[in-house]
């Protein structure tokens, strides 16, 4: 007979699907994360009775940590009991659950533990047979000050925030260093707390508009106004990167990495389709 999925187990899969709680699931969503939870449970049942769990011990340390880690979330004590009372958990089927899913990480980490090693030959084919990934387009490092408009707002109309864009691009054409300066005065951003950084960007990123003068701006260079759906825009062109592509001495450990990340997971995969079934 098949035992039903643990209520921690189908908390943790409302969560991760969902983000919401089990008791928030609509109807449809309730009755999936039940399938998946149901088929969950029975993988976990299969790798407990294997012959590798028979030898993982888990110190009490590590069952203690996690379990401060959960507590750590909520504010108090009371909020923490009621969390667990709505999730139909105690603190002893909490400590039970959270050891049995520390006890099915140790077992699968063992398992992924006899994945071949990737060799550096595994590391150059990989790199020659997917050379087209390690391409990377050109990026600017972008600032941007903004002036909205808003007609039914005195001071925001068209007119005015043409002036008041106007004025604050007269300034730095005096003076481009004043930008960070100049954002963080007057831009209508959130970007203005960082002087109005946009980050460092690929083309298609902005609006078109935008798009389009930031891509043809010099490095270190200012724009005229844009106007864009957001309203009134100065640009500064703070650093280009231009189009490469990533050199293998570069990329040799990222692409280890995801090799042996890989071959963890196949090793885990196949060792659980081997195990005997219910």
């Amino acid at each position: 007979m098949t035992e039903a999925a643990s209520p921690w187990l189908v908390l943790k899969l409302a969560h991760e699907f969902y983000g919401k709680s089990p008791q928030a699931l609509a109807a449809e969503e309730s009755r999936r994360i039940a399938v998946i939870a149901q088929r969950q449970a029975e993988i976990e049942r299969r790798v407990l009775a294997s012959v590798e769990a028979a030898g993982v011990v888990l110190p009490a340390a590590i069952i203690e940590r996690a379990l401060a880690e959960i507590r750590a979330r909520y504010d108090s004590e009371d909020d923490y009991r009621a969390d667990l009372m709505r999730a139909d958990l105690s603190p002893d089927s909490l400590r039970a659950a959270v050891e049995h899913d520390l006890l099915v990480e140790a077992v699968l980490e063992r398992v992924a533990g006899r994945a071949p090693m990737v060799s550096d030959t595994d590391v150059e084919i990989f790199y020659l047979q997917n050379h087209a990934k390690f391409a990377k387009p050109e990026t600017r490092t972008l600032r941007h000050i903004l002036v909205t408009i808003n007609d039914a707002l005195p001071g925001s109309e068209r007119h005015a925030a043409a002036a008041k864009i106007a004025a604050i691009l007269a300034r730095l054409r005096k003076d481009p260093t004043r930008f960070a300066e100049q954002a963080l005065k007057h831009s209508e951003c959130p970007t203005a707390m960082n002087g109005g950084l946009l980050g460092t960007l690929p083309r298609g990123q902005l609006y078109a508009a935008l798009d389009a003068v930031a891509f043809a701006l010099p490095a270190g260079s200012l724009s005229d106004i844009v106007e864009s759906p957001l309203g009134f825009h100065i640009l500064w062109c703070e650093k280009i990167d231009p189009a490469r592509t990533v050199p293998l001495a570069e990329a040799r450990e990222k692409v280890r990495a995801h090799l042996t990340e890989q071959r963890r997971q196949a090793a885990q995969k196949a060792w659980i389709a081997s195990l005997p079934a219910a």
